[in-house]
């Protein structure tokens, strides 16, 4: 498959998520270009019958109004899978994203309440601590695989502590999260449709598991923790359901790893592709670290879309739209609008203003967790850089996914 024309770019084909990044970056740029939002036919799935397809918003502007108006672009059927899938499906997997007013307001707010700063507090002195022991593995190691080894075991270990899950499931927690985000990913998932969806079941049925258990301890024990927090939490005569407490520990767990993990993977990327912008950050780390975060969260935008129902018809941008389309929120591609971010293949950790997407756009289900994102970069980012400023990336294995830009395994060195 090439990207030499309009023709040859197909967002729901496998073949395409499977391109170089600059291959995939050209592609979104003659989408931008193009007079008209991109229309697709959709990707096939066993869960449905193929649906009449989908526009496909790459746009910055786009983006962003279909974020800030939830009553029309609607999330309740659907946010992470293009495809139709059962509500069952959507809510045990995706919990509030797949949810619109009331019950996401109803679900988030009994949720951001058991985020107490207390709680916050304590776990931003254990990130540092993560941090320090994570490099100080990598430095007795050796070279190894920073994917594996780096990036994926401070925001686990981090979110596991948060939700009170003991060391011994860690490795459980890990692979289920790996196949649940594995996309078409053939080292995660089987190839055989009908053994990936028990494959996929399982993995979540695992972990409701494990958050059912801990509920029942903490209800009779509480502890400070996160499970502890919601099991407990009352708000004006409010509590979760079981089932809630469960789909949305499984997002959370799911959330809480891959966007962070892969953030941190694609940041020792690009200060290897360019050095003068590790260089830069490093000749004032105090000074440079925030902009340097949101820079990598903008150019490797981790989570590359969201999907919307229209409500009603609609125009924006001088597009009309009906009752029902489906329209795919590209972060990955709104993240690279000319318009507004001058340059913007140039990775630049000076870059002011930097109004990206990364955790979504404005509105009721920008991420929750995008605060504790970035302190786990900052954290991460400062200890490495500064007790290992010569790590570099080797050719990294990516993910196979149209959903998360993930890398799966990424060969580091450095001098020891």
């Amino acid at each position: 498959m090439t990207v030499a024309g309009m023709d040859g770019i197909d967002l729901s084909a496998t073949e395409f998520w499977a391109l170089p990044l600059t291959e995939r970056a050209a592609a979104f740029a003659r989408l931008r270009a193009a007079p008209r939002t991109p229309f697709f036919a959709e990707p096939e799935t066993p869960f449905s019958d193929q649906g009449r397809g989908y526009y496909a918003l790459v746009k910055y502007a786009d983006v962003v109004e279909a974020s800030k108006y939830p009553a029309v672009f609607s999330s309740a059927q659907g946010a992470t899978s293009i495809p139709d899938l059962p509500v069952e499906f959507n809510e045990y997997f995706g919990s509030m994203i797949n949810m619109d007013d009331p019950r996401h307001a109803r679900l988030r707010r009994i949720v951001s309440r058991a985020f107490s700063p207390r709680l916050i507090a304590k776990f931003e002195d254990d990130v540092r601590r993560a941090a320090v022991t994570v490099v100080d593995d990598l430095l007795a190691a050796g070279p190894c695989d920073f994917a594996t080894h780096v990036a994926a075991r401070l925001p686990l270990k981090i979110i596991c502590d948060m939700m009170g899950i003991p060391d011994d499931q860690y490795d459980m927690v890990l692979t289920n999260t790996n196949i649940i985000l594995s996309g078409a990913d053939p080292e995660f998932m089987s190839e055989d449709m009908d053994q990936a969806v028990l494959q996929l079941l399982g993995a979540g049925q695992a972990l409701a598991d494990l958050v059912t258990a801990l509920a029942a301890e903490r209800a009779q024990a509480p502890r400070e923790d996160l499970v502890s927090a919601l099991v407990t939490a009352n708000i004006d005569g409010e509590q979760l359901t079981s089932a809630e407490l469960a789909s949305f520990f499984i997002l959370l767990v799911v959330a809480g790893n891959e966007t962070t993990r892969n953030a941190l993977s694609h940041a020792l990327m690009l200060f290897t592709e360019y050095p003068d912008q590790r260089a830069l950050l490093l000749a004032d780390l105090d000074g440079r670290l925030e902009g340097a975060v949101e820079e990598v969260v903008r150019y490797a935008s981790p989570v590359v879309f969201m999907r919307r129902t229209l409500t009603r018809d609609y125009a924006m941008n001088g597009q009309d739209y009906v009752k029902d389309d489906k329209v795919v929120l590209f972060y990955y591609s709104a993240n690279r609008d000319e318009g507004v971010f001058p340059d913007p293949e140039r990775f630049d950790i000076t870059r002011s203003p930097n109004p990206h997407v990364g955790f979504g756009g404005p509105g009721p289900h920008y991420c929750l967790g995008a605060h504790l994102a970035r302190r786990e970069l900052r954290v991460m980012l400062r200890e490495l850089l500064s007790r290992v400023p010569d790590i570099t990336a080797g050719e990294p294995d990516r993910l196979l996914s149209s959903f998360i830009n993930g890398i799966k395994h990424l060969p580091c060195d450095f001098s020891r």
